[in-house]
């Protein structure tokens, strides 16, 4: 086996906690929402901003910081980062896993966040969603997803709806939502958007988040693409950066001597022995890969 480097007590106690938060969520059941341990306990108004984060760029992290200066002038309130569980079919490994990305959006969140915490839902849909964080914390006054421009397109076209009127109506009697500008569309294209005869009424529950231009086209798409490349991670946090230099997750396979080593597989299985494992630490020598 590849070597894996040193893996604190410390960080496996984390990633029990997190494991054990997923396993409690079940899909098939009622909508739910749990907060990652160091989160604020959600109340009063709260930004969600739900997303795989894979893997999180400067973009969310600079599109974070904006909702919460927006909300700012409105009253306290506190932001979550946040990912739906989701089921993966075991011949399609998921990689990296979503604990290692909720593990990674942790530690953005408590580094270069205020008042910020990460979420997890049980459930994908924003209405679900938005039910499960009222039905899981009490004193809840207003929750705001925050969203990029494609999103609200697709939010209101008939075409994903067997009635759509209706389900935004439940949508919106549970939350409302924040709208960043994504590539050429901003605050202009929102307000066309909205004054379509078919969407005024529910105007009053969108509302437009100004946005830097020069984050509007940075993706995880693109920065996954890059690292299979080699190419430059500049758009992403030094966290990310460390992340994918440690694990491999994004990088193709590494070669050795002919042989093709899964050092991330490898990592994967690693880490799973350590979590089933009784309480201990276990020193892995840090050595080539």
């Amino acid at each position: 086996m590849t070597e894996i480097p040193y893996i604190s007590k410390r960080t496996i106690e984390r990633m029990r906690d997190v494991q054990a938060l997923l396993d409690r969520l079940d899909p098939a059941g009622p909508p739910q929402a749990l907060v990652v341990s160091g989160s604020p306990r959600p109340h009063g108004d709260i930004i969600v901003f739900t997303g795989s984060f894979n893997p999180p760029t400067t973009a969310h992290i600079a599109l974070m910081k904006q909702a919460q200066s927006f909300m700012r002038s409105r009253g306290p309130s506190h932001l979550y980062a946040a990912m739906s569980k989701h089921t993966v079919d075991k011949e399609n490994v998921e990689r990296p896993t979503q604990l290692d990305r909720i593990m990674l959006l942790q530690t953005l969140v408590r580094r270069r966040l205020a008042h910020a915490g990460v979420m997890l839902f049980n459930r994908g849909l924003y209405v679900e969603q938005a039910e499960g964080i009222r039905r899981s914390f009490s004193g809840i006054r207003r929750i705001l997803f925050l969203i990029g421009f494609d999103k609200i397109v697709q939010i209101l076209d008939p075409h994903y709806y067997d009635d759509r009127d209706a389900s935004l109506r439940e949508l919106f009697k549970l939350a409302e939502l924040l709208v960043a500008p994504r590539g050429n569309a901003g605050e202009r294209e929102l307000n066309e958007l909205l004054q379509q005869p078919q969407n005024r009424q529910f105007a009053r529950y969108i509302h437009a988040l100004p946005f830097d231009a020069a984050y509007r086209d940075i993706s995880s798409t693109r920065v996954r693409q890059g690292a299979s490349k080699g190419t430059d991670m500049q758009d992403v946090p030094q966290e990310v950066r460390q992340f994918m230099r440690e694990t491999l997750a994004y990088a193709p396979p590494l070669r050795r001597n002919g042989e093709e080593i899964d050092y991330y597989g490898e990592r994967m299985q690693y880490l799973q022995r350590l979590l089933r494992a009784p309480e201990k630490k276990i020193r892995i020598a840090r050595g080539g890969r």
